[in-house]
């Protein structure tokens, strides 16, 4: 049997009261549910690794052998929404990670902010996770990234596993990992220069 996560331990010797027993007890359901959530869950795993924005002013190379994947149904939605979009995930920045969530209330995960932000200029049937999102949006050079466009990562080992909205300026937007916030990083930075899957767009302009 695989051992239990740190919140599932017993911390000292004495008995845990009641409440505490049930609340462990619902964290062990939750635990054995993760493989259903994975399913329909935004990002490829509930705590990748990309914790930390990173230190000092070094820059790393961008990874430029992306993987292929086919285009199913593209998103054409208006250039002239590029700036709504910005304004509505930045309205989103300071709320925390939640796996599979995408609401301001509720927290996100990567593809849950992108999914709330375009559900909010556009309405319509939308994509949910970051693989759907990439076979919805067309390929871009790096040199053609507008505000607006979307930025996608491997971080766990899988292709499209991580994605944010790209803002300018060599920045995007996203929601990083279990414990962390909706924030700003930089596309040169060393971890995600490294892990880069691309540049893809849902604008016609």
């Amino acid at each position: 049997m695989p051992a239990l996560p740190p919140a599932l331990r017993r911390e000292g010797g004495s008995d845990s009261s009641t409440q505490d027993l049930a609340s462990r007890r619902h964290l062990l359901l939750l635990a054995g549910g993760g493989c259903a959530a994975l399913l329909l869950a935004g990002c490829a795993s509930p705590a990748h690794t990309a914790r930390r924005r990173s230190s000092g002013t070094s820059l790393g190379t961008l990874r430029t052998d992306y993987p292929s994947i086919a285009l199913l149904h593209p998103l054409q939605f208006s250039g002239d929404l590029r700036e709504a979009a910005i304004a509505r995930a930045m309205l989103a920045i300071n709320t925390p990670y939640t796996y599979g969530g995408n609401t301001l209330e509720g927290g996100f995960d990567c593809s849950g902010l992108v999914q709330y932000v375009f559900s909010g200029i556009a309405p319509r049937a939308l994509p949910r996770s970051t693989l759907q999102w990439a076979q919805s949006s067309r390929p871009l050079a790096v040199n053609q990234l507008q505000r607006g466009d979307l930025v996608f990562f491997d971080t766990s080992g899988s292709p499209f596993s991580h994605m944010g909205i790209y803002i300018g300026r060599r920045e995007f937007i996203h929601a990083p990992s279990s414990g962390g916030i909706v924030r700003t990083a930089s596309l040169y930075s060393p971890y995600f220069a490294s892990r880069f899957n691309g540049a893809r767009t849902v604008f016609r302009g």
